[in-house]
Order: structure tokens, then C-alpha cells, then sequence
């Protein structure tokens, strides 16, 4: 079973680098589906990482300490992403003057 290591520098830059990259084709297109996307696959990552780490047996020890530190990684981009997703939806409801049932990131912004 292959392992997703976010413990390698290079990947966990490649993983930030493309959740900027949504980011900002999100910000830019003001269209809230496509940091969706991408805490979607970082939900999916997080899923994959936890069920590796419960189903290994005992000869993939060594990569019990990878998939720790992975979901830990996993948790912080789910973070980073949906407080990305909260402010292009509110960017893309202000853009297309849609009503908001609440603006989400006052809670957020009040306490800075």
C-alpha cells in the first residue's frame, strides 16, 4: 500500500504550493468550488492517512511515526483550506450579490 509522506519537505512545499495555487485561481475567478476542491482532497488525504495507520500490520511499523506526523500535517491544511473556502464564498456572495445567510468569517476577524 503506497504511503502519501508529508514528512518530506518537498512534498508538504508541493502540497502548499498547489493549495495557493487554488487560492488564488479561486480569488481570482470568485468562484468558492475551487478551494472547495481542494479541502475535499485534503479530507480524502486525511481519511486515506488515518486508515493507513490503523490497518498497517506490524511488519510497516517504520511508517507509523510517518502517518502520525502526516495527519497531523492533514489537520493544519484542512484548517488552511477552509478558512480559504469561507472567504472566497463570502468574496463570491459579494461579487454575485447573493444573499448570505451569515457572514462566516466574522468570528474569525472579530477576534484579531
Amino acid at each position: 500500500m503506497p504511503v502519501i509522506d508529508l514528512t518530506d519537505p518537498l512534498t508538504i512545499l508541493l502540497f502548499l504550493a498547489a493549495i495557493v495555487c487554488t487560492i488564488f485561481i479561486g480569488h481570482e475567478t470568485k468562484r468558492a468550488f475551487v478551494p472547495a476542491a481542494a479541502l475535499i482532497l485534503c479530507v480524502v488525504l486525511l481519511v486515506i492517512h488515518a486508515f493507513q495507520l490503523f490497518v498497517f500490520e506490524e511488519n510497516y511499523i517504520l511508517f507509523k511515526e510517518a502517518l502520525s506526523a502526516s495527519l497531523i500535517y492533514d489537520f493544519g491544511l484542512i484548517l488552511l483550506t477552509y478558512l480559504s473556502y469561507l472567504w472566497i464564498d463570502d468574496i463570491e456572495s459579494k461579487a454575485r450579490n447573493k444573499k448570505s445567510i451569515d457572514n462566516s468569517l466574522d468570528w474569525f476577524w472579530s477576534k484579531i
